[in-house]
């Protein structure tokens, strides 16, 4: 029988003033419109990765509680920023636990004989649930779930349902943990793919959606009162619908969700499977990972919460793993090299790994950070969390912003962004008398879309403007004409770049007036 209250067993020796270490109150990532700020970043987030420690392999999941950054995937050991591996390395196998504000791993260490692939904390910060192959946790078994106290990094005694096979997808609302993934069977109870037990003792529940396929997200609504379910089924809570479903969080059943007719129907050539959720307000987001064929759907879209009725939805290519919604940005981790469908950049420009959509209107927005892709995904981000001021993206790959960092790194709203690229000297001629002409190309910032530029003859400003620029499209050139010299005279011209707080500056070009 399950116990009705939470113990906790003896792992490791670790200190509760280790666990949770002391750091700057949190603030939310304040808002901006698109442009420039004097942040110097036009989203939630700096492009700029902190500095945080790595992993030898994947982080396939990822959890905020308060100052506190949970980690689980493929890896077995993490580094420091900026070593290769096997240098400076610590155990960690499959499970890590960081210090959000410096990134550097706590004593938080528990031994997990098996893959993570999923966590996820209690609304109040003191529990964290991880799932995925392991059965055996701190040298106790443990049947693909576990459930630790934050404070004291204990593995909760009593709180042991045993799940028969993988569980991909974990959400924890106020009494309850929702599991998702491949298993069949809870308890020796028949759950296929989907389940609930009891947040306090663990004690399978009677939810039971019976999912025909492999689920892997969870989500809940912001009233708790349905679940939201991502992966590749068919049919799940008594209808059919493939790979997004809203069920009742209570009875299981499955609710009208129009939505989910954005998405393919399965077939030999396309199967498109929802890979995360995210709930914010009242929409959810789901993005997609299509496999079989070049061109199946890789999006993301955004639905009303109670009603299910589509809001938007782009279309770009290249599989979506992970999806995160700060203040009104929707910021995703993918492989995505052709977003034509959504008038962005088209086919054959790259892989852009890390891209943010405006949350009301499915509209990319102005952050461009870029990873590699490695591992056996080759996608380079799968998971995100976030505290509310920070986007934390694991994966499989090896570099960020072109400076190696393997399977771990963060991005705050840190004041400062990317600065705008360095501008070339403008073109200047004088065909005309007492005027000349000086022709500025725009310039790109990984964080901006829209930058000011300023024109100088000397020390003198002579004009100003804004422009919006896009890495996919070719520079704009803007003309202006300096009028009322004095012929004969020698002038020097040159261009700055502001983001609203970096400031970039042309070489300067000399012209001798008509």
């Amino acid at each position: 029988m399950k116990k009705a209250l939470l113990a906790v067993v003896t792992a490791a020796a670790v200190g509760a003033a280790a666990l949770v270490p002391s750091g700057p109150a949190v603030r939310a990532a304040t808002q901006t419109a698109t442009g420039s700020a004097p942040r110097g970043f036009g989203s939630a987030l700096s492009s700029v990765q902190q500095t945080t420690w790595q992993t030898n392999a994947s982080v396939n999941t990822l959890a905020v509680a308060g100052n506190l950054v949970f980690a689980g995937g493929l890896f077995t050991r993490v580094r420091p920023p900026g070593k290769a591996r096997g240098v400076g390395d610590v155990a960690r196998k499959y499970f890590a636990v960081f210090d959000r504000t410096t990134g550097v791993p706590t004593r938080f260490a528990p031994q997990v004989n098996g893959q993570v692939w999923s966590v996820a904390t209690s609304p109040d910060g003191r529990r964290v649930v991880i799932g995925g192959d392991f059965t055996v946790v701190d040298g106790v078994p443990r049947s693909r779930v576990a459930m630790f106290d934050v404070a004291s990094g204990k593995l909760v005694a009593g709180w042991d349902p045993v799940v028969n096979y993988r569980v991909a997808a974990l959400k924890i609302s106020s009494d309850t943990v929702y599991l998702g993934g491949s298993f069949g069977s809870v308890d020796k109870v028949a759950r296929s793919r989907v389940a609930a037990v009891s947040l306090n003792s663990g004690a399978l529940q009677a939810w039971s959606p019976n999912a025909n396929d492999d689920v892997h997200a969870i989500e809940l609504s912001t009233d708790g009162k349905r679940a939201f379910v991502g992966g590749g089924f068919t049919r799940i809570g008594g209808r059919d619908v493939h790979a997004l479903a809203m069920v009742n969080a209570a009875t299981g059943a499955a609710l009208p969700m129009p939505a989910a007719a954005a998405i393919p129907p399965k077939s030999e050539e396309c199967d498109s499977r929802v890979k995360d959720l995210e709930v914010q307000g009242n929409k959810v987001f789901a993005s997609n990972a299509g496999t079989n064929s070049v061109g199946c759907y890789d999006g993301v879209l955004a639905a009303d919460a109670t009603t299910g009725k589509l809001l938007w939805q782009s279309k770009c290519r290249g599989a979506t793993e992970a999806i995160k919604a700060i203040g009104n940005w929707l910021y995703k981790g993918s492989h995505a090299h052709d977003c034509s469908a959504d008038g962005a950049f088209p086919d054959k420009t790259g892989m852009h790994h890390f891209l943010v959509y405006s949350a009301i209107t499915g509209k990319l927005g102005p952050w461009f950070p870029n990873a590699t892709a490695g591992g056996t995904t080759l996608v380079g981000p799968l998971a995100f969390a976030s505290g509310g001021n920070d986007l934390w993206a694991g994966g499989d790959f090896t570099k960020v912003n072109g400076v190696p960092q393997e399977g771990l790194t963060r991005f705050t709203n840190t004041p400062g962004g990317a600065a705008p690229a360095r501008p070339a000297a403008p073109k200047v001629a004088s065909a005309r008398v007492n005027k000349v002409t000086i022709a500025v190309p725009t310039v790109l910032d990984r964080d901006n879309l829209t930058l000011t530029y300023l024109v100088y003859r000397g020390s003198t400003r002579i004009a100003s403007w804004s422009r919006t620029s896009n890495s996919w499209t070719k520079p704009t050139v803007t003309s202006i004409t300096d009028s009322g010299l004095t012929s004969g005279r020698k002038v020097s011209y040159h261009v700055e770049v502001s983001d609203g707080r970096n400031v970039q500056k042309s070489p300067s070009v000399a012209v001798r007036v008509r």
